[in-house]
């Protein structure tokens, strides 16, 4: 039985039809963690759109982590964030958004960074990519050995990120990945069958 969850990362455009769109996908009880990610917004229009994704995943019992800002994970009272190699680090995400506030930090293929992180901390990290992705250019690529020795190693959960898909998922589960963040394998398409088909590769591998 694998205990590997579905991490939720939103597409860059939220607004319009997307709040029902994420309401389908959350209730097929599939989804563990909602990540807000938008860029190039400053902090007001970012938590305008964020609060009615926040209001839905909080009925829903879904952790909402808001990527690279603490000030606005801090200002709607997120579940925690999401840190890049450059939007700050754990100890002050920790002081500014309490200890409950999950906090997880992307390692790229870097068990470096994952340790530091680990140390700092972090709640998660987050490695990748594993698959080229057409979410985000990737300049990393990690391998499954990766996801093997922190998990042998390391109490804290990781997160696999990085073009997964039900096709190329399995192994990643398989290689001890706690959690796989997955964008457009979800959003392009029907999201609600898209995850559902997601959460029975993970029950498969």
């Amino acid at each position: 039985m694998s205990t590997c969850q579905i991490y939720l990362i939103s597409p860059l455009d939220v607004g319009g039809t997307f709040p029902g769109r994420l309401a389908r996908t959350l209730d097929t009880g599939a989804v563990a963690a909602f990540q807000f990610r938008v860029k190039g917004l400053d902090e007001h229009a970012a938590a305008r759109l964020a609060e009615p994704l926040q209001a839905l995943c909080a009925a829903r019992n879904v952790a909402f982590i808001v990527n690279d800002s603490i000030a606005l994970a801090k200002r709607l009272g997120a579940d925690g964030v999401h840190l890049g190699q450059s939007d700050g680090d754990v100890a002050d995400a920790r002081a500014r958004l309490g200890r409950d506030a999950q906090i997880g930090v992307t390692c790229h293929a870097s068990r470096h960074l994952a340790m530091e992180a680990g140390e700092a901390g972090a709640d998660y990290v987050a490695f990748g990519a594993f698959f080229p992705s057409e979410t985000k250019a990737t300049e990393h690529r990690a391998e499954l050995e990766l996801l093997e020795w922190w998990q042998a190693l390391m109490e804290i959960p990781c997160v696999a990120i990085g073009g997964i898909t039900p096709a190329n998922c399995a192994p990643l589960v398989r290689a001890g990945a706690d959690f796989l963040a997955v964008s457009g394998a979800v959003w392009n398409g029907d999201e609600a069958a898209n995850v559902l088909a997601l959460a029975e590769a993970i029950r498969s591998a």
